[in-house]
């Protein structure tokens, strides 16, 4: 039996051809590496320019009355790279996290039910989480709400309003409770309806910084106050007693007849509750709780 023997010169061709395979398939592989490399950095490059020419230009309002060099009310720019769907808290939020960790405002849930970040927003009361960029011409100017004294920057000190809010006691209260411990109060469909936009306040202050009667009157309950003591004295479940204590409450001197019917807090309301008309309908009901007939 006879062993055939490769010739040692067929061998060594072979091995430079394996190797001449390996290395044009490193020298492939390098290349398509190096395309990759060239198409992410184009792509970099590409969202770069394309968030360059589409910054907005925000002027915000800046003020602190405990840092020296701080205390005059100024306006600081910031030019903010746009994304699809940005919305003016969003700009303050980049502002503050890549440009100045020191600029100050409010905010919390971001989908319109807090009402912390209600502003003054290019002359207009807005709630910044609700209001987008692209909706606004530019420089976008950014304040505090007005009529208001300002903590710092967009902040202002709400206590007063909150005051006001509570003065009417804005809660469920009733002298004509069911008989059965667990049966439910119950609201007729019609009355729910009659109150329902009422009950829809974030208590974001909007409505009363731009009430020019509150700017000019310190005791005046506001919209917002009235709308309150509105949702519950028109609740049917609460009786005609504790109705006419809340009446009592709202047609004082800086009540309900302060209002002079300029719609303002309707138009700025970012919830559409037609405040303007539930004052009007407050109104009515005091006149004829007031009525004797004898």
């Amino acid at each position: 039996m006879s062993t055939q023997r490769q010739n040692p010169e067929t061998e060594t061709d072979n091995a430079e051809a394996e190797a001449d395979t390996e290395t044009e398939t490193e020298r492939n592989e390098v290349a398509r590496r190096r395309a990759e490399q060239r198409e992410r950095e184009r792509v970099k490059e590409n969202e770069r320019a394309t968030a360059d020419a589409e910054r907005y230009h925000l002027k915000v309002f800046r003020y602190d009355p405990e840092v020296e060099g701080k205390q005059e009310p100024r306006f600081d720019d910031f030019h903010v790279p746009y994304e699809q769907g940005m919305t003016v808290l969003d700009a303050l939020i980049y502002a503050r996290d890549e440009f100045d960790v020191s600029l100050t405002f409010r905010h919390s849930c971001r989908q319109a039910i807090c009402g912390s970040d209600a502003l003054f927003v290019n002359g207009r009361q807005r709630l910044g989480c609700q209001t987008q960029l692209s909706d606004l011409d530019q420089p976008v100017r950014i304040e505090p709400l007005p009529h208001q004294e300002v903590v710092k920057d967009l902040v202002v000190d709400m206590e007063h309003f909150y005051d006001q809010m509570e003065s009417v006691e804005p809660y469920f209260q009733t002298t004509d409770r069911p008989e059965g411990e667990l049966e439910e109060q119950r609201q007729s469909r019609e009355n729910r309806e009659q109150i329902k936009t009422s009950t829809r306040c974030i208590w974001c202050g909007a409505c009363m910084s731009s009430c020019n009667v509150a700017a000019g009157d310190n005791e005046y309950l506001g919209p917002a106050a009235i709308n309150k003591a509105y949702r519950f004295a028109m609740d049917e479940r609460e009786g005609e007693e504790v109705k006419q204590r809340r009446l009592e409450i709202i047609e004082q001197e800086h009540g309900v007849w302060r209002c002079q019917t300029q719609f303002s807090c309707t138009e700025v309301c970012p919830k559409d509750i037609p405040l303007t008309e539930h004052i009007q309908e407050l109104k009515r009901e005091a006149v004829k709780s007031n009525l004797k007939f004898w």
